[in-house]
């Protein structure tokens, strides 16, 4: 049986990620703090579990996910993998303005939640002769830096260096798991509509992005999942490490 984790699935690409791989017959395990009661009863080929889980609290997260490695190691697995996909833009701002603990949940859910579930999942399928797939959703952010996105920048920067080093390792250690990045460029979701409602003091470019949504240039995220799942469902082809952008594959 084909499965796969997918976090931040409530809404937005999460949710379009998680409705694909369930029309190519996955079982689909989703993370997030509010239920999506639309994948559980789109009556697809593969069936959808949800988990609450606040990704901010670690403790909570780790919790979590060593469930859902309980789960699954009782089931016939023939394929398995892990969408990390969940992340936070707040706080929009300039350093020197920004509550400490929007930005500690902020590090939480974007950087450290994929390190810990990372560092969980290969331990935990380590002798199960189980190859493994990792997709962790970038931005072009990571590889550039942009006013009032200090925090985002950094921990978007963040995953795609460990994501990178990770992939290295597992390709020297012959695990033959894989895990690479995919870049969605820019969606209609509600963290653009998050955006586009930042006050220029904190977010310069605010006319731009509000321009992206009027011009119609926001990709619908059922459009970006397809590419991704189309990658994650051919296996063979996926290669270790590689960074993956929508706007290179459509």
């Amino acid at each position: 049986m084909k499965y796969a984790v997918v976090t931040g699935t409530s809404k937005g690409l999460g949710a379009s990620i998680a409705k694909l791989l369930m029309e190519k017959s996955f079982h689909v395990i989703g993370l997030a703090r509010h239920d999506n009661p639309s994948l559980k009863e789109a009556g697809l080929p593969g069936t959808y579990t949800h988990y609450h889980v606040d990704l901010s609290d670690l403790d909570e997260t780790e919790h979590t996910f060593q469930q859902i490695i309980e789960h699954l190691k009782e089931k016939p697995l023939d394929s398995l993998h892990l969408v990390q996909n969940a992340a936070l833009v707040s706080p929009i701002e300039q350093a020197g303005k920004q509550s400490t603990s929007q930005l500690v949940d902020h590090v939480h859910v974007n950087l450290l939640s994929p390190i810990i579930v990372t560092n969980l999942w290969l331990d935990a399928w380590r002798d199960q002769n189980i190859p493994l797939v990792i997709a962790n959703v970038t931005s072009g952010a990571a590889n550039r830096s942009v006013y009032g996105w200090n925090a985002y920048c950094s921990t978007k920067a963040g995953l795609d260096r460990y994501t990178d080093t990770v992939a290295i390792e597992q390709a020297q250690l012959n695990t033959g798991n894989k895990i690479v990045l995919f870049d969605p460029s820019i969606m209609d979701t509600d963290m653009q509509g998050e955006i586009r409602s930042a006050n220029p003091s904190q977010f310069v470019d605010v006319e731009k992005f509000k321009a992206y949504k009027s011009e119609h240039k926001l990709r619908d995220t059922d459009i970006v999942a397809a590419v991704l799942v189309d990658r994650l469902d051919d296996e063979e082809s996926l290669e270790n490490g590689k960074y993956y952008s929508v706007k290179d594959l459509l």
